[in-house]
């Protein structure tokens, strides 16, 4: 084949396969997100269930450790909803907090642009009627309601049954590992089976690091918030501050959005702009210290990922999945990276993919 020929096989079979790639991660998100999301946690607490191994058979300790993520799950989602009720039950006075400052905004609006008022009220009736219609349940025929209900209650069962799977998955992960370890092992001949285990072994490692290192993190930022958002005087400081804080699983953007979050409600709740000062000093301060403090020491270099490389596999992992993609984008690009480099056919793919520097700038 002649170099011409090469310049433009080559890179048709690169957007070819990319394309096909994303696609059938797109089409197969029902069974791929659970069974990641599920790989992922079962390397979290594969050390815990080493430890209880010790004590009980295999089968017990990885029942109680996917029962122990379970657990923790159902603790997290009942403290959000807790939190969340709370916020629904305060939305009365809430609205009426927020009508001066809407007004105050109105006004300046008019005063200084040059909108009008029927304007202003036309696009306002607009957007109520464009949310009531996206709100299930919420206008058109009965026919139409029927519909929304059913698609709704498809969508809540589906998510509860993904739910429930994917610790199904993590009791067989755990209970059958040494199996699926030997079964790659056994891919390849003998002389390379000790290379393979080193990199296996690694990527068990590299995923439960990161893990740890993040919820350790979001532990202290929980803490710097609550004490940071209760100081300021801001309502259901709680379930800002736990969402903020699990919010910094995504990187950048999380913070970004957690911020806003707390703006909003904490203005929303109070109407004082003093509140806004000081949510905007807690977060600065949090960031600061997540930023030269806790993230170098707590999280480190646990994954070996160039940050340009972060932000695009998060980016990519929003459009693929969403916000689950965003989260596991980052511990399974380690993984991959991971894996490259050990390959020495792609061991460049895993240098531009990591922090590593090329040969030549050594």
């Amino acid at each position: 084949m002649t170099k011409g020929k090469k310049f433009l096989l080559y890179p048709a079979v690169f957007i070819v396969g990319t394309y096909f790639l994303f696609l059938g991660l797109n089409k197969g998100q029902a069974f791929l997100s659970p069974f990641l999301t599920a790989v992922i946690l079962a390397l979290l607490m594969l050390p815990l269930a080493r430890i209880m191994e010790r004590k009980i058979s295999r089968s017990a300790a990885s029942l109680l450790s996917a029962f122990l993520i379970f657990l923790v799950s159902v603790g997290f989602l009942a403290l959000v909803s807790f939190q969340l009720k709370n916020f629904v039950e305060q939305w009365p006075d809430i609205k009426e907090t927020m009508e001066p400052k809407i007004e105050q905004v109105k006004n300046f609006v008019l005063e200084n642009t040059p909108l009008k008022e029927e304007q202003l009220k036309t696009s306002g009736s607009e957007s109520e009627n464009s949310s009531e219609s996206s709100l299930p349940f919420v206008g058109g025929s009965n026919q139409d309601s029927g519909k929304q209900a059913a698609s709704f209650l498809s969508s809540l069962m589906g998510a509860i049954g993904d739910y429930l799977l994917t610790f199904i998955y993590i009791f067989f992960l755990l209970n059958y590992r040494h199996k699926l370890k030997m079964f790659i092992l056994h891919l390849f001949p003998g002389e390379k089976r000790q290379k393979v285990r080193e990199v296996v072994t690694r990527c068990m490692k590299v995923a439960p690091q990161y893990l740890i290192g993040r919820l350790m993190l979001i532990a202290f930022l929980a803490v710097l918030y609550s004490v940071g958002l209760g100081i300021s005087g801001v309502d259901n400081f709680i379930l800002i501050s736990i969402l903020a804080a699990f919010l910094s699983l995504i990187p950048y953007i999380g913070n970004i959005i957690g911020l806003a979050m707390a703006m909003a409600f904490g203005y929303l709740t109070s109407g004082e702009t003093g509140i806004l000062i000081g949510v905007i000093i807690t977060f600065s301060i949090a960031q600061f210290l997540e930023s030269y403090v806790l993230e170098p020491y707590v999280v480190g270099d646990r994954v070996n990922l160039h940050p340009f490389v972060v932000i695009l596999v998060v980016v990519i992992g929003n459009m693929v999945w969403g916000i689950l993609g965003m989260v596991l984008a980052i511990p399974i690009m380690a993984i991959v990276a991971v894996i490259l480099l050990h390959i020495p056919a792609l061991k460049h793919f895993g240098i531009l993919l990591s922090k590593e520097p090329f040969p030549e700038d050594k």
